[in-house]
């Protein structure tokens, strides 16, 4: 965000040096696999920081439900009277994985009444693994939705530097394309070449 502020300052202010050009006035007059490679970095900063809003926001809500959920369980004794609590906590981890719990242990216990009296260690065994089984299972999905979107992040993180140096090389090769064909060593023949190579290395990092 503060990148995209830059950007906007730039184009109303310009350099100090040049004022009559922008940085938007640069990305405008830049070449096109440039300003594909902009785009395309511009894009993955927007998705990103959404992703980011909506993490916190993610993270926040099953904190503060795991919170009431842990005060829920500790002053009341019955595990029905939880039960029911934690069916309005729907963001809480802690909650869905008692949930699990809670209803795999009453589908034993219901399954204990109507076994023979002769599978009842059988049962009580087979009941504490599968209750075991249950809240493990909850936990592992409860891990996966917080953990769902980040690997855009981390494939961002990781590609956008060097999607922007791509986009360097090629300014770079713009800039020495120009010094070729104007046969003169002035700045204003590289200057829109390097522009362009500065600029895609700046939005790449910003990406990052």
């Amino acid at each position: 965000m503060a990148f995209l502020w830059w950007l906007y300052l730039s184009a109303q202010n310009g350099p100090a040096i040049a004022p009559q050009h922008g940085v938007l006035d640069l990305i405008k007059g830049s070449g096109l696999v440039v300003q594909l490679v902009l785009y395309m970095l511009v894009f993955f900063s927007v998705v990103s920081w959404g992703i980011i809003f909506f993490k916190l926001k993610q993270v926040r809500g099953a904190k503060k439900e795991s919170d009431q959920f842990v005060e829920i369980f500790w002053e009341r004794r019955n595990l029905s009277s939880i039960h029911e609590a934690s069916k309005e906590l729907t963001v809480s981890p802690v909650a869905q994985v008692f949930r699990a719990g809670f209803e795999e242990l009453v589908r034993v216990s219901r399954s204990k009444k109507e076994n023979p009296a002769g599978e009842a260690m059988t049962t009580d065994l087979g009941g504490v693994d599968n209750v075991a089984r249950a809240m493990k299972r909850a936990a592992s999905m409860e891990i996966t939705k917080l953990e769902k979107s980040l690997t855009f992040l981390a494939t961002t993180a990781s590609t956008a530097p060097f999607v922007g140096l791509f986009g360097t090389v090629w300014g770079i090769m713009n800039a020495f394309r120009g010094l070729s064909t104007t046969h003169t060593s002035s700045i204003q023949a590289v200057a829109p070449g390097i522009a362009e190579a500065l600029i895609a290395t700046a939005v790449g990092l910003a990406a990052a």
